[in-house]
């Protein structure tokens, strides 16, 4: 089974943090760096289901379907992730903690499986680096919300 974790420190509090990644008007001004992905149907409450809808490529309909399955404010973010409806779920985990700077925001993706998991996992953590590094911190640092 492969995973990936990622860890970014940001000078921002945790509340913020917690909207950038929750709320949904905000969720696509940073995944925009990425192959852009907004929510439809997102809400942090556990059983909700919702979808990602990005740009559609050769063998992929542009949506991930997903599950809240923990939803902590401003801690925790834990949701089911799938790119065909038949496909087995991966998981992905936002937590959020307090430093004396701001906020230490760790993502990890995990459960992917066999030869195309390796490489979607590969493929995920270059994109989700560069949200994370580049849009992200964008999105927090922008005075209009």
């Amino acid at each position: 089974m492969s995973e990936f974790e990622i860890v970014r420190e940001y000078p921002q509090a945790r509340p913020r943090v917690w909207r950038a990644l929750t709320d949904p008007a905000l969720v696509p001004r940073w995944t925009s760096t990425g192959r852009g992905g907004r929510p439809e149907g997102f809400a942090p409450e556990v059983g909700t289901r919702f979808r990602f809808v990005g740009r559609p490529v050769p063998g992929w309909d542009g949506i991930v379907r997903c599950e809240i399955l923990a939803a902590e404010a401003p801690e925790l973010l834990t949701f089911s992730w799938r790119n065909q409806e038949t496909d087995p779920p991966s998981t992905v985990e936002y937590h959020l903690a307090e430093t004396t700077t701001g906020t230490r925001l760790t993502y990890r993706h995990t459960g992917f499986r066999g030869a195309g998991g390796f490489f979607m996992a590969r493929l995920l953590h270059r994109v989700r680096r560069r949200m994370l590094t580049e849009g992200f911190p964008e999105v927090l640092a922008a005075s209009d919300w």
